[in-house]
């Protein structure tokens, strides 16, 4: 019976192994009652009653249905156990790497052609929907076009609104009738995000009927911009003719403009072209496997892209508890006697030297010697989960000191650390663990060493320490790939790490050339400012035996008028300190007639140019006869001003 974690704090990751609990546990009690009952009547029919007094003294039946107990509850606890039982869990933050790929699906009346039965558009809309199964790690989005295109569905990772889109899709979700592919890849390139490095995907379900006849231009201005084009044809090229039924349930033809009948076919020449224009490939939905041929052999491969992180809940296992009762139990059972201790009476003290007291001795020291050897491997675990990354590598560095070349120490101790942040350390114990003869224990080894150093690189300010440490990743990488080919999380980061180099080189070269740039216009200015000085000094020198004459002509100059001055009568000191301009009154009296039209003609605009409140009410009263309604014209979103409308 499967248990809801949202709403207990406990969990199972098999619960259905407790429905065979609950039948193993009195099947296996049933059986050992029968067995029971069964061996007695054995033995009484082989031997004689008063034999088999003297044959079982000491055996104790109460012992006997004690270890048949203990058999019976270690089974329940192993059963128990391989349920997986879970308490408590925390939040974590999943990332998933895989493609953007966006869905246009034709909704035109062409698609309503029963050629494919039991339409274009049914088997559209499913052919999306298993799409939708075979990329679980990739975004889908959902476009929907006839004469125009609209999103449907934005890029989401979540299933359920994908498919209320696809359900609601119709040929009567677009009012403007007819076929715009462009309109279509058009919309489709805008759904994807802005200055995000993904790779786009356009997966096409139509026809090929082309009322724009600018798609393979389209396709290839999408090219351009990094999306990849792949087109699913949908009908046959025979064609079927287009039926439609109306309001009142009748079945009718659909008709063109001159009133002939409308037959669609599948234009496969078009698809074609537009996917090779859009680096991709055609397909015809025909069969069962189109849609896991398309993945397979055109998305799957493609370089896949880190989407935004989800939260999900890590159970916290506890299933190493029943396992280790069952063990005990197990344990009890194997060295628990059938015969009851027996005291001679000349030694009280023999019963404690006898074979029973050693198997128990034994017993306490093997459940004793396990928990001394782990404990310390288990607390380091504890402060691991819990967080405390640096006690944990503490733990186990006093483990390594006892066994200092064991892998999985070292590797534990290498994640411990880079949790921690101390990359350096992480390394070397990274480095220690490539001991290990397992080839997959080395690969994933040198995946995390590449990681490690990577992070130590990004820590590194001086950009030639900080180049080496990224080389020794990409390192790292190849080798971890050398083992797995396969490995599509090493891919990535080797190619993540390179564009981070091929960056960091040319942020350094452009770092020179800056500083060199500088250099040089400092030079520069350099050199200016010197010619300055010394064209300046060249002219000062130029012109001082001008200047020394023309200061001997001012002074001679001044001396005349001085003596001229000298001779006139002295005026008033108040005229000498406040002089007043002397102008002719007529100027004052009689202005310009040419200035005088500037003021009249600006007065006159401005009159003009002013209305007042009762002359704007009039204004408008007298145009409220002339109001009229202002129709309405349907935009057609096209780039042909000459395209023909057609409503299929």
């Amino acid at each position: 019976m499967p248990f809801d974690p949202t709403d207990r704090p406990w969990s199972f990751e098999h619960p259905d192994v407790l429905w065979f609990l609950l039948l193993a546990v009195p099947a296996l009690t049933a059986f050992f009652w029968w067995s029971w009952r069964k061996r007695r009547r054995l033995i009484a029919q082989f031997v004689q009653s008063r034999l088999l007094a003297a044959l079982t003294v000491g055996v104790s039946a109460r012992r006997r249905k004690l270890r048949l107990g203990l058999l019976v509850a270690s089974v329940a606890f192993v059963l128990f156990a391989l349920a997986r039982p879970q308490w408590g869990y925390d939040w974590e933050e999943a990332r998933q790497r895989g493609l953007d790929i966006v869905v246009a699906i034709d909704t035109s009346r062409s698609m309503l052609a029963e050629d494919i039965p039991p339409n274009r558009l049914a088997r559209a809309k499913l052919a999306a929907m298993d799409l939708r199964r075979l990329a679980r790690n990739d975004r889908l989005g959902l476009v929907a076009f006839a004469g125009n295109a609209f999103l449907q569905c934005p890029l989401t990772l979540d299933d359920e609104p994908f498919r209320l889109s696809i359900d609601a899709l119709s040929v009567d979700i677009i009012p403007e009738g007819g076929t715009a592919l462009a309109e279509a890849i058009r919309c489709a390139l805008g759904a994807f995000e802005e200055n995000h490095d993904n790779l786009r995907v356009l997966v096409l379900f139509t026809d090929g009927e082309d009322h724009d006849g600018h798609a393979l231009e389209a396709a290839r201005d999408a090219a351009k911009q990094g999306l990849r084009l792949f087109t699913i044809g949908l009908g046959t090229a025979n064609g079927e003719l287009l039926r439609i039924t109306n309001p009142q349930g009748r079945t009718d033809f659909i008709k063109d403009s001159q009133g002939n009948v409308v037959k669609s076919r599948l234009n496969e020449s078009l698809l074609e072209q537009l996917a090779a224009a859009g680096q991709g490939f055609y397909r015809r939905l025909a069969g069962a496997d189109t849609i896991d041929l398309l993945y397979e052999r055109g998305l799957e491969p493609l370089p896949k892209t880190e989407h935004a992180a989800r939260r999900v809940q890590r159970w916290h296992e506890r299933y190493q508890g029943f396992l280790g009762l069952s063990l005990v139990l197990l344990l009890l059972e194997l060295f628990l006697p059938e015969r009851k201790l027996a005291r001679r009476p000349d030694d009280p003290l023999a019963g404690s030297t006898n074979d029973d007291l050693r198997r128990a001795v034994a017993l306490a020291l093997l459940l004793a010697l396990p928990s001394l050897a782990f404990a310390s491997a288990r607390t380091a675990r504890k402060e691991f989960q819990a967080g405390n990354y640096a006690a944990a590598l503490l733990e186990y560095e006093d483990l390594l000191g006892d066994n200092p070349a064991d892998p999985r120490l070292n590797d534990n101790a290498a994640a411990a650390a880079y949790r921690a942040r101390n990359y350096e350390k992480a390394l070397h114990y990274y480095r220690s663990a490539l001991a290990s003869p397992d080839a997959a224990f080395q690969q994933k080894t040198y995946y995390n060493a590449g990681n490690a150093q990577f992070r130590l690189g990004e820590d590194e300010s001086d950009p030639a320490r900080k180049q080496t440490a990224w080389q020794d990743a990409v390192l790292s990488y190849e080798n971890a790939l050398k083992l797995n080919p396969k490995d599509q999380d090493a891919q990535f980061n080797l190619e993540l790490v390179k564009k981070k180099l091929e960056e960091l080189k040319q942020q350094q070269e452009q770092d020179q050339k800056d500083q060199k740039d500088q250099k040089d216009q400092k030079d520069q200015k350099d050199q200016k400012d010197q010619k300055d000085q010394q064209d300046q000094q060249d002219q000062q020198d130029q012109q001082d035996p001008k200047d020394q004459k023309d200061n001997q002509q001012q002074g001679q100059q001044e001396q005349k008028q001085e003596q001229k001055q000298g001779e006139e009568k002295p005026q008033p000191d108040d005229a000498q300190e406040q002089p007043q301009p002397a102008q002719p009154k007529e100027a004052s009296e009689k202005p310009d007639p040419e200035g005088a039209e500037e003021p009249d003609a600006a007065a006159a605009r401005g009159a003009v140019a002013r209305m007042t409140l009762q002359d704007a009410l009039k204004l408008l009263d007298s145009t409220k006869d002339e109001e009229t309604l202002m129709p309405f014209h349907l935009q057609h979103f096209t780039n042909r001003t000459d395209r023909v409308l057609k409503n299929w």
